[in-house]
C-alpha cells in the first residue's frame, strides 16, 4: 500500500511540475485589418483604423491570456477627409487620447492546433481615455506558424463619453460596430502543434 501510495505522490508532483507550454504572437501591421460600420439614415459608414502593435502571449491548455494591442486613434479612414478629420478632432480627440488599447486578461473555449476554434477573450478596451471591459468573440485558425483571430464587437460610444456626429438634420446611430481581424506569427509551438 505504501508503494502505490509513493506512486502516486510522485506522478501527482511530476504533473504539477509538468507545466503547458505558453504560445507568443508578435501581430502582423500589414495583415492585420481594424474596420468599423457605423449607420446613419442615409447610408452607412464604412472604415478602418491602423494598428500600432500587438503582442500576446497564452496557454491553451490554462486559458491564461496576456496582451495589448494599441490602434491608432488618429488613423481612421472612411472614404471622406472631412469625415476623418472630425472623427479624429471631435468625437476620438484623437491628439488628447491618441491610441485605443484592448488588454486581454481572460481566454475560454477550447483551442485546437488544426481547424477552426472558438473562444471568448476578456478584456479591458481603453478608448478616449476610459477603460471598459469586453468579452469578445473570436474564430481562431492556426496554419504554418500563422494564426488568425477574428471577431467583432460594439462600442457604444454616446455611452462611453464621446461625442454622437450627428445633428438635426442628420440622425448617426450612436453605436459603431468594430471587426476585427488579428493576424499573427506563432512563436513556442510545441511539438503538437502544425
Amino acid at each position: 500500500m505504501m508503494r502505490y501510495l509513493r506512486i502516486i505522490c510522485c506522478s501527482l508532483f511530476a504533473l504539477q511540475g509538468a507545466k503547458a507550454e505558453n504560445l507568443s504572437i508578435d501581430l502582423d501591421k500589414a495583415k492585420t485589418k481594424i474596420s468599423f460600420v457605423l449607420t446613419d439614415v442615409l447610408h452607412t459608414v464604412h472604415g478602418t483604423f491602423q494598428l500600432n502593435s500587438g503582442h500576446v502571449v497564452f496557454n491553451p491548455d490554462t486559458g491564461e491570456i496576456k496582451g495589448d494591442l494599441s490602434v491608432d486613434a488618429a488613423s481612421g479612414e472612411s472614404g471622406s477627409a472631412a469625415r476623418d478629420r472630425r472623427m479624429t478632432k471631435d468625437i476620438l480627440e484623437a491628439q488628447r487620447y491618441p491610441e485605443a488599447r484592448f488588454t486581454a486578461t481572460k481566454l475560454t473555449g477550447s483551442f485546437i492546433p488544426s481547424g477552426t476554434s472558438s473562444v471568448q477573450v476578456t478584456g479591458s478596451f481603453t478608448i478616449h481615455g476610459q477603460a471598459h471591459e469586453l468579452v469578445i468573440p473570436m474564430q481562431v485558425r492556426l496554419s504554418q506558424g500563422e494564426i488568425t483571430a477574428t471577431g467583432k464587437f460594439t462600442v457604444p460610444y454616446v455611452q462611453w463619453g464621446m461625442k454622437n456626429p450627428g445633428n438635426f438634420l442628420l440622425k448617426v446611430n450612436d453605436k459603431v460596430e468594430v471587426y476585427v481581424t488579428a493576424v499573427g506569427h506563432l512563436t513556442g509551438l510545441p511539438p503538437k502543434f502544425p
